[in-house]
């Protein structure tokens, strides 16, 4: 009997667990379901949380601690805007405690918050990557603020990655394709293929997702196919395999065991009975 073509089959260590995690509700949201030309309001410029997002983080974050998620995490990854900072740390960060030699990965009351300091103490790294923002351009909730901005708001944030001070990327009356944004989604994914971490949150955006997830799962039942690429709401997280088949990663296989020790003569059965 054959394993059924919709199966797969790989090595442990080309798989990484991946928690794919939609920001939580923005102020952009709020009113763009009332009228979609309010995102191009510039009163939306790189969009905070309302207080009922931040409930949303408050509850994702007491989920990935009782589904002990948080334990396993290696490194966050996040989108380089307001409202996906603000939930990365609120969902995957630890406790402030003043006194504490650890910088916090936000400061006390950050975009409009009435949020206390979020500690980084017991937390995996947090790095900040454009490759998974939202669609670029014409939407002004969708440009960021300069780095110096963000650094200080977020000072154990990683923003290394990122190459300009100011939004580059972002054009005032051009919005990004489809297809260029889905293109986007996976180099981003190829870039996590080679990372070391074998666990890893990414909190991004909704658009962002719907493209991305949308070119996997073409060789899968079309119910697996559509839990893959599903709209994804406020603040909700998914967790995926991510499946490395062109060893784009450099990972080795540390469960594995070679066997032969001690050494000697391997034969199969069959011809081992013979002799």
């Amino acid at each position: 009997m054959e394993a059924k073509p919709s199966q797969g089959l790989y090595p442990l260590h080309r798989c990484k667990t991946i928690h794919l995690v939609r920001h939580a509700q923005g102020v952009h949201n709020v009113e763009g379901e009332k009228n979609f030309d309010a995102y191009l309001s510039e009163d939306f410029f790189d969009a905070h949380l309302t207080p009922f997002g931040w409930q949303q983080v408050d509850n994702l974050h007491k989920h990935v601690k009782t589904s002990e998620i948080s334990n396993r995490i290696e490194l966050v990854v996040v989108s380089p805007l307001l409202r996906t900072l603000q939930t990365a740390v609120g969902a995957f960060g630890g406790e402030y405690k003043d006194g504490v030699d650890a910088p916090p990965l936000m400061i006390a009351g950050a975009g409009n918050s009435d949020r206390h300091a979020i500690g980084s103490l017991n937390c995996p790294p947090f790095i900040a990557v454009e490759s998974c923002r939202e669609y670029l351009g014409v939407h002004p909730c969708d440009r960021r603020s300069n780095i110096t901005k963000y650094r200080e708001l977020f000072p154990a944030v990683d923003f290394s990655l990122i190459e300009t001070e100011e939004d580059v990327l972002w054009k005032p009356k051009i919005r990004e394709e489809n297809q260029e944004l889905a293109a986007r989604g996976m180099r981003f994914m190829n870039w996590l293929s080679t990372r070391k971490e074998k666990e890893i949150a990414v909190v991004t955006h909704s658009g962002f997702l719907q493209q991305t997830l949308n070119l996997f799962g073409n060789d899968c039942d079309p119910t697996v196919k559509n839990e893959i690429s599903a709209h994804y709401a406020n603040c909700e997280i998914r967790s995926v395999v991510l499946v490395d088949k062109c060893m784009d990663g450099s990972d080795s296989p540390v469960t594995n065991y070679p066997g032969k020790i001690p050494s000697g003569e391997d034969l199969p059965n069959d011809i081992a009975d013979e002799k």
